[in-house]
């Protein structure tokens, strides 16, 4: 009799450890964030986290009743170790949204794994235009090289007397959209390509394709990085005195990273870029976010991977206010598209049908301001959505 009062005592015991755990499981939404915190794109690793935990310390890391945590891996910016931690974050962890994605082929390794597992997967990074379309649970916060590209390819032939013009991006699927939408719309807008180059994406070596620019001698130089690779091409660019050559350099917003761009020095002075986002947009939404993230991380200027994080974790947290929680990833994902704020960068909203950005695309120029060089807005396109996009 005692032994068996013992086991059902055991039993219950259990029991209630059980149901705690659950009850732990059931009050938590986990994020797994998957950043290249290492290797050559570690700034975007770097930007994005510290403007997730940014925006969780400003709201809180409780929502709709739920216990918000987030769960960071590096990936590297190795695409099968994104799926491999995707994969772990899902099955594992039960992460219920999987979130950072810094290139365009770790974001593609996981949309099957988003798909399949029914989770929302937000990217706060990776910018070519088809990545929307691997999988109906990714939602985009971050940009499209197609927006920025073909507002420079209007501005280059209309405003900045740029008639002839080399390309040179780097090889994978963001620059061939950057090339391809910028010398599509550069041509019909009659200016003249004089050549397309493409640069290894792993230990790029710029020095033998700008010798081959500066002896085409084109007005400008066309040119996409990705996030941290800049400040080498801007070195390169001006070690061979291309700006002297009458050279102008032009591009999305990666070339003048607001990360980088102080280290740069004044030979990037001028240099004119398209991007959705500037540390030095004018509005009050943005002078206190950049504050806020310099004050957090030991004076580090945010740039545009930031806010595109920062962003990422306020449609999480909106669409997790909405559901409460409830309705799993479907729930969750109907309730992050068409979402309509005032992001630092300015207004942007998420369509609702391509579930990817529109925002604003600004026009900019390296100038010095208060001791420091910034990336100041000149014009501005609205609304832009992605020209990528086939509907």
């Amino acid at each position: 009799m005692k032994k068996r009062v013992f086991l059902s005592a055991s039993v219950l015991a259990m029991a209630a450890v059980s149901s705690s755990a659950v009850l732990a499981q059931d009050n938590t939404f986990k994020i797994g964030l998957i950043l290249p915190m290492t290797g050559q794109q570690a700034s975007t690793g770097r930007q994005i986290e510290a403007a997730a935990k940014l925006y969780m310390a400003q709201h809180g890391d409780t929502v709709g009743g739920k216990k918000v945590q987030l769960i960071v891996k590096d990936d590297t910016s190795v695409p099968d170790v994104t799926k491999r931690l995707a994969q772990e974050l899902v099955v594992n962890d039960k992460v219920n949204v999987l979130a950072g994605f810094g290139i365009t082929p770790s974001a593609f390794a996981t949309a099957p794994i988003a798909t399949q597992s029914k989770t929302p997967m937000v990217v706060m990074a990776a910018g070519t235009s088809s990545i929307t379309q691997s999988s109906p649970y990714i939602v985009r916060t971050s940009f499209t090289l197609a927006q920025s590209s073909v507002a420079m390819a209007d501005w280059a032939v209309a405003k900045g007397g740029i008639k002839k013009v080399v390309t040179l991006v780097s090889d994978y699927g963001p620059g061939h959209d950057a090339e391809k939408f910028f010398k599509d719309r550069y041509l019909f807008n009659g200016g003249t390509v004089v050549d397309t180059l493409r640069v290894p994406m792993r230990n790029p070596d710029f020095a033998p394709f700008l010798q081959k620019v500066r002896d085409a001698k084109p007005d400008g130089l066309f040119v996409f990085v990705p996030s941290g690779a800049g400040a080498a091409v801007m070195k390169q660019f001006l070690e061979r005195g291309m700006d002297k050559a009458g050279i102008k350099l032009i591009g999305p917003g990666d070339i003048t990273d607001d990360d980088q761009l102080n280290d740069m020095g004044d030979g990037a002075l001028g240099v004119v870029t398209s991007h959705f986002y500037s540390a030095h947009h004018p509005s009050a939404t943005n002078k206190k976010f950049v504050e806020a993230f310099k004050k957090a991380n030991k004076g580090m200027r945010p740039n545009f991977m930031a806010v595109g994080g920062y962003d990422g974790m306020r449609v999480i947290y909106e669409a997790l206010k909405a559901t409460k929680g409830q309705g799993g990833g479907d729930a969750l994902l109907a309730a992050m598209k068409g979402q309509v704020w005032e992001s630092p960068r300015g207004p942007m909203f998420i369509d609702a049908q391509t579930r990817d950005v529109v925002h604003n695309i600004y026009l900019r120029k390296v100038e010095k301001v208060g001791g420091e060089l910034h990336n100041v807005e000149f014009d501005v396109i609205k609304d832009v959505k992605d020209p990528g996009k086939t509907k």
